[in-house]
């Protein structure tokens, strides 16, 4: 029997942009290099080391980010322990959507993400950084 899905995930991530801060692509261009502000890319290694990341990006796998933020997991970083900003980001700005909803869901504040993603980044004309 096939299963009976009712909630997808585009409707996921159109409930978590009610939810979250977006930032425009053009806009996400003046975080880079921040004191105040932490980069998120959530994206794999493969992704990474295929097309780069925004210059200074933390690299958290979005299988990961749940366990990092947690100050109880084993797993935790430092990182995610700061008074910062935290803007996440992904290739489309799905996973980066869900992934602040569920940030600002374990109480990490503030989040946003990046309108568009990586793709509208690299499109837009934003600085890349290679990943060896």
């Amino acid at each position: 029997m096939a299963q009976n899905i009712t909630k997808h995930v585009k409707d996921m991530v159109a409930e978590a942009n009610t939810k979250v801060e977006i930032i425009p692509t053009t806009d996400a261009f003046d975080l880079v290099g921040r004191d105040d502000t932490v980069i998120v890319d959530l994206r794999d290694i493969r992704e990474l080391q295929r097309s780069g990341k925004i210059p200074g990006a933390f690299s958290c796998p979005r299988g990961m980010l749940e366990f990092w933020i947690d100050p109880d997991s084993p797993y935790h970083k430092d990182i995610f322990n700061q008074d910062k900003k935290y803007v996440f980001y992904c290739a489309s700005a799905w996973r980066s959507a869900l992934s602040a909803q569920l940030a600002q869901d374990m109480g990490l504040q503030p989040v946003a993400h990046i309108e568009g993603g990586f793709g509208a980044w690299q499109k837009a004309g934003g600085p890349v950084e290679d990943v060896a």
